[in-house]
């Protein structure tokens, strides 16, 4: 089985991809919602949340981790990954390989602003590319919209195209380097029009967790999907709903997640 987490709904834009990758495969995901936005909390918060995420997955039976949070995986570049039973599969490493595969030399990285805060992905794209130029871009404003349910409409629009202002005119590519943004891609192809690419590391993610769910051993299972949330379960079954569709056979609850008494996420 297969674990991923995120602070919200945005992971489920990994887990949709690593669904249609492995369409057999046991997965477990969890939602932080008690704690979302994470682009707002300290990095103490940030780790806190992080060991404590991967415990649960891991007593939960996942055999492997795919990470489906950014910002988590950017604090984890800094502080180190939890000593963990399991292989936990880096958002960030996923995304360096999509940008890199296409010989890009200039890209702007859209993040919240804990993950530009660490500079972990101007660092992971340097390190494969040293001339490459990297603008990373904080836009705290949108995962708010995303869990909000607020996608469609005018305010998304407004705020994804404030965003795009701050994208330099020379950008070849802008990567969408939080798993929520995706959610609002059609604003963001309006505002940065056709000649920029956009890139959602959720692709490479997923084939990478095909590999990854070999080498863990995984066996074929019956493709259930559990779906849990430190937040308000009856209103994740309905956010389930909007953004999964009704087709995907998973089942929602809510759980407490208990955090160590040296770093607290209140």
């Amino acid at each position: 089985m297969l674990g991923l987490f995120d602070s919200g709904l945005g992971g489920l834009t990994v887990l949709r991809a690593v669904r249609a990758a492995l369409p057999d495969e046991e997965i477990v995901f969890l939602a932080d919602q008690a704690h979302v936005p994470y682009g707002d909390r300290s990095e103490e918060e940030l780790v806190a949340l992080l060991h404590a995420n991967v415990a649960w997955l891991e007593a939960a039976g996942a055999d492997a981790i795919v990470m489906a949070c950014n910002t988590s995986c950017a604090v984890a570049q800094r502080h180190g990954w939890p000593s963990a039973g399991v292989r936990i599969l880096d958002l960030i490493e996923s995304a360096a390989l999509a940008v890199t595969r296409r010989g890009l030399r200039d890209i702007a990285v859209i993040a919240t602003a804990a993950t530009v805060r660490t500079g972990a992905y101007g660092h992971a794209l340097r390190s494969r590319a040293p001339a490459m130029k990297v603008t990373e871009i904080a836009a705290p404003a949108l995962v708010p919209l995303v869990e909000a349910g607020e996608i469609e409409g005018e305010v998304a629009r407004r705020a994804v195209a404030e965003v795009c202002e701050r994208v330099p005119s020379t950008c070849e590519a802008v990567l969408l380097a939080c798993t929520h943004f995706p959610v609002l891609d059609a604003h963001f192809a309006t505002a940065l029009g056709p000649n920029v690419l956009r890139i959602d590391p959720a692709i490479v993610q997923a084939e990478r967790a095909v590999a990854l769910a070999i080498e863990a051993g995984s066996p074929r299972g019956s493709g259930r999907t559990r779906c849990v949330t430190t937040g308000d379960g009856v209103r994740f079954a309905a956010q389930l709903e909007m953004m999964l569709g009704p087709d995907l056979a998973r089942t929602s609850e809510a759980v407490r997640l208990e955090y160590g008494r040296d770093r607290r996420a209140p």
